[in-house]
């Protein structure tokens, strides 16, 4: 009997140690194999920047932010949910995913993305290559679970645990497929307001993974987004606070395309006061998100793995309340509606690090798939790894300088009966007939950082070719559009490099640009007869 407990207990060690050297054969894609780090990727919904966003978020920045590093030129490809969304997870600009609004017929979670483009995500990479053991919990695309694209049964490649909201940002009454099978909310604070339950369920996740494989953590809040439901505890918070008055805060922009020409200035006192309002409850529903970040990292550090975790907290898009007298939204190509929060900590960041290399929402997938040892032109992402940059291993002058942020508007083709005399095209309106969407605001910029440049160019796909030019170190707040009285060959300059990233692809959206030094460099090397870029 002796012998056979031996034998049995050599065999299971046999089997052990075929398991293990079957699985680090299986991660031939990926460079490494000893403890590859995990990856917690916390995506909040409509969170700016530009207008102190972040101020609530007091733990957020300490346990993320200065534990590691703040990307402070941090872009998105598309200032829209979906768009937005499906730029993260596929690392592509919006022309190449085909993601053009937060509707199914623009592609938002149809099935046609679900046949193209969901194979193709870093997670699905990260899952089926990788051994990541992968987990969402949250919101996933505007038009999830909707009846013509799966519904909820539908699970997309690539997460082992997946607890999706359905459709839209909300805080109670709301269904969740758990797994693919719906699984409804009411509205009771204990069990179901959604930033404690995505808290607790990835709580859950961490407590009964397994522990001999690396795992991928995606958390999509639905904060701050509307309704701006508050958490009971937290409903009486920033009572005095404000919109920022920045100097952009309701005042012409008549300098500017027509949708922004068209506001009135000054706003009504009743859009004034519902902007502040909005502002206020924005904030409070960002306090349960510090909450969560709160958890998920002390969890991590009780289990021992903080130190081997890389944390990722950023946001789908900046948003506005009041610049240019529009009273609220997040469409718009300006420094509030395209920077996003950018927070990074993990293994070899040093803390308290500060970086102005420009980066997009494009980045995040190429990123997490290098920091899993993917090789990453292995795919046809347009962002690059930004994980030397973390480390200290990249400086500016090796560095890309431009972003695209492209954006498709939206408008009906019969005018809105509140406001005649705008025409057809317009959406988003309010009563007072300030409009924030047109078919025609549709646009295309170039959003460059650079040593010797700090502009964004942007070209409307409009009835005029409309062109913004601003240099954001000198204005800020993009008061001045200088279309009209910048050098000629810069604009044409910034205009050739706008149509090659339009039809970029791969590795061609991370060819150098009009600033880039590395194109002055080889120009010297060479002494080439070209003239030099501006």
């Amino acid at each position: 009997m002796e012998s056979h407990r031996y034998c049995l207990r050599s065999l299971l060690s046999y089997l052990l140690i075929c398991v293990t050297l079957w699985s680090q054969q299986s991660y031939g894609l990926f460079g490494r194999t000893n403890r590859r780090p995990n990856v917690v990727l916390i995506l909040t919904d409509d969170l700016d920047v530009a207008l102190g966003g972040l101020n609530p978020l007091t733990k957020t920045k300490k346990l993320i932010g200065d534990a590691g590093i703040t990307f402070t030129n941090a872009f998105v490809a598309s200032p829209l949910c979906c768009p937005s969304r499906a730029s993260i997870l596929t690392g592509k600009y919006p022309h190449n995913h085909h993601v053009i609004n937060n509707t199914l017929e623009g592609n938002c979670s149809s099935s046609a993305w679900q046949k193209s483009q969901e194979p193709q995500t870093f997670p699905a990479f990260l899952k089926s290559f990788g051994g990541y053991q992968t987990f969402f919990a949250g919101k996933y695309l505007n038009q999830y679970g909707h009846s013509d694209a799966g519904g909820l049964q539908h699970v997309p490649p690539g997460w082992s645990y997946w607890v999706a909201l359905e459709k839209n940002s909300k805080y109670y009454n709301y269904t969740l497929s758990v797994n693919g099978k719906a699984q409804k909310h009411g509205a009771d604070y204990s069990r179901d307001y959604l930033t404690d339950v995505l808290a607790n369920r990835s709580l859950e996740f961490l407590q009964y993974k397994s522990s001999y494989q690396p795992f991928f953590m995606m958390v999509s809040t639905p904060a701050p987004h509307s309704p701006w439901t508050a958490a009971p505890q937290y409903q009486d918070r920033f009572n005095d606070t404000k919109a920022p008055r920045d100097p952009n805060f309701n005042v012409h922009g008549k300098d500017k395309h027509w949708l922004i020409r068209q506001a009135k200035t000054p706003m009504s006192n009743s859009s004034v006061q519902f902007l502040d309002d909005a502002f206020r409850k924005r904030w409070r529903t960002l306090l349960s998100v510090d909450d969560l970040v709160e958890k998920i990292v002390k969890r991590l550090e009780v289990r021992g793995e903080l130190e081997n975790t890389y944390i990722f907290f950023t946001s789908d898009n900046g948003y506005h309340t009041g610049q240019f007298s529009l009273p609220l939204d997040k469409r718009q190509l300006y420094e509030f509606d395209i920077r996003v929060p950018l927070m990074v900590r993990g293994p070899n960041i040093k803390p308290n690090q500060t970086s102005q290399m420009p980066v997009a929402n494009v980045d995040l997938g190429p990123t997490i798939l290098d920091i899993a040892g993917y090789y990453v032109n292995k795919t046809k992402m347009d962002g690059m790894s930004f994980l030397p940059i973390m480390q200290g291993k990249m400086n500016s002058s090796s560095w890309r300088t431009d972003i695209l942020v492209e954006y498709e508007g939206e408008g009906r083709n019969v005018s809105d009966p509140a406001c005649p005399l705008l025409g057809p095209g317009v959406s988003e309106c309010f009563p007072d007939c300030v409009c924030e969407d047109a078919y025609n605001n549709t646009y295309a910029c170039v959003r460059t950082v650079a040593p010797s440049a700090n502009l964004q160019y942007c070209e409307f796909d409009d009835n005029e070719v409309f062109v913004e030019v601003y240099n954001v170190t000198a204005d800020p707040y993009q008061l001045n559009n200088i279309a009209k009285t910048i050098e000629q060959e810069v604009l044409e300059k910034m205009n050739h490099r706008l149509m090659m990233l339009q039809s970029c692809s791969g590795q061609t959206c991370r060819t150098p640009g009009v600033y880039d030094r590395r194109v002055q460099r080889v120009l010297r090397q060479c002494a080439c007869p070209l003239k030099p870029q501006v």
